[in-house]
């Protein structure tokens, strides 16, 4: 399968093709922001069955993807990232029906009180409106966005990488199949119909169409994003997560988290790259966790205590506890308690995601509370920082700023929110 890339040439183009996108979604926008909620799910499941239908032909056009990344000598993690299968398509499609099956945010009251004057106040779940999504290599993406937004009331422009090129234009085909089984505009979902780094500065100029920005990908990309972008936006630059193991961890469970947190999928976000072992945890036990790591084929990067656990770690040089492997590789350090442990993840990580294992309950809580990221976890794997894992369908991406939207990005924080005001000819003295 191949599919032809359009050819805007000069910047000029590419900003009056993104205008003339942008006006296309602003309108479909205005139409998804009242749409019936079965509207809304009728296209989710329809994509979904479209997607199912067209597997074949999806996974044809993801072939000529990798092979064309391979040839061009893409890192590892970049094309896992990019690869499908049948099972990873078909968590695709079940991601639509996941989302159909959530509750509509629209329209929903957030709080609502009355005031002294009789005034009846609520503060109601609002679409944001267009929604612009700039994300590399994961094609899942496509239809994770692309269901996100609709199911929220938004329409979203979204623009794809190079390595993935065939794969979105199959998935975003789908998505369009199941606009039109509802009688929803496609221009709900629209692909940016090139892969000209031009479109991207495109897209962050166009304040006047696109109401917020979702970055996807790596740090450059990000860095980009949240520099010249006009608007709002959702984004984290790193996963650099850690998993920290409590004096009184239990070591089987120990063992397990890590190994997991780190080697389930080293590509994502949310595996692992720092493991701190706590001064006071059993030498045996440190040295089952170490061992384990090493027996699942990860690299140990350690610090001069982690060093004397095992023959086979490799000294960590300071760079590493500053490093999203997205690799079997992590680095491993020996902290003195939680105070230390914070003070480490506060230094060298980006606020996405870290967890503890302990079974002191104390220990616990005094970590969640002191460690600001925008998820943390007590005795499970990182790899559940995931918005399907949570529950809420699916997701855009984790956000790991302070403002309105933090941790997985679903259908409630692509929603803004509006005051209702209901009286009975109160005027204001």
């Amino acid at each position: 399968m191949s599919v032809v890339e359009a050819d805007f040439g000069q910047s000029d183009d590419l900003r009056r093709m993104i205008a003339k996108m942008g006006k296309a979604a602003q309108q479909a926008a205005a139409v998804l922001a009242t749409a019936a909620t079965a509207d809304k799910n009728r296209a989710l499941t329809a994509g979904a069955e479209a997607i199912r239908d067209s597997a074949d032909a999806i996974l044809e056009a993801n072939a000529v993807d990798i092979e064309t990344a391979e040839n061009a000598g893409l890192a590892a993690p970049m094309i896992d990232r990019a690869k499908l299968d049948a099972t990873r398509l078909e968590s695709v499609a079940k991601g639509l029906e996941d989302i159909a099956a959530l509750d509509d945010p629209v329209g929903s009251v957030i709080a609502e009180w009355d005031r002294p004057n009789g005034l009846k106040i609520s503060r109601v779940r609002t679409p944001l409106g267009v929604v612009g999504v700039i994300y590399e290599s994961r094609p899942n993406v496509t239809a994770d966005a692309g269901g996100l937004c609709l199911k929220a009331g938004n329409a979203v422009i979204l623009r794809g990488g190079r390595e993935a090129f065939h794969s979105n234009t199959a998935l975003h085909a789908a998505m369009v199949a199941g606009l039109k089984a509802a009688g929803l505009p496609e221009a709900a979902i629209q692909l940016v119909p090139t892969t000209d780094r031009a479109a991207v500065g495109a897209m962050l100029a166009a304040a006047e169409y696109i109401d917020v920005i979702v970055p996807r990908g790596g740090k450059s990309l990000v860095g980009r994003v949240q520099s010249e972008a006009r608007m709002p936006v959702f984004a984290h630059l790193e996963g650099r997560c850690h998993v920290f193991v409590h004096a009184a961890a239990d070591p089987a469970m120990a063992r397990d988290v890590v190994v997991n947190a780190k080697m389930r999928r080293t590509s994502i976000c949310g595996a692992a790259e720092t493991l701190l072992l706590d001064t006071g945890l059993n030498r045996a036990s440190a040295e089952g966790v170490v061992k384990a790591l090493l027996e699942a084929g990860c690299e140990v990067r350690g610090d001069s205590g982690v060093q004397t656990l095992d023959d086979r770690v490799v000294p960590a040089s300071a760079e590493d506890f500053d490093t999203e492997y997205l690799a079997p590789v992590i680095s491993a350090a020996m902290v003195g308690g939680v105070d230390a442990a914070v003070r480490h993840i506060r230094q060298h990580g980006s606020e996405h995601t870290d967890a503890i294992v302990t079974d002191d309950d104390a220990a616990a809580v005094r970590f969640l509370n002191e460690v600001n990221s925008a998820i943390v976890m007590h005795n499970a794997s990182t790899q559940f920082a995931d918005g399907g894992e949570f529950g809420m369908g699916a997701e855009i991406g984790i956000a790991t700023g302070k403002m309105h939207a933090r941790g997985p990005v679903g259908v409630e924080q692509l929603c803004s929110f509006k005051y209702v005001v209901r009286g009975e000819g109160q005027t204001r003295p």
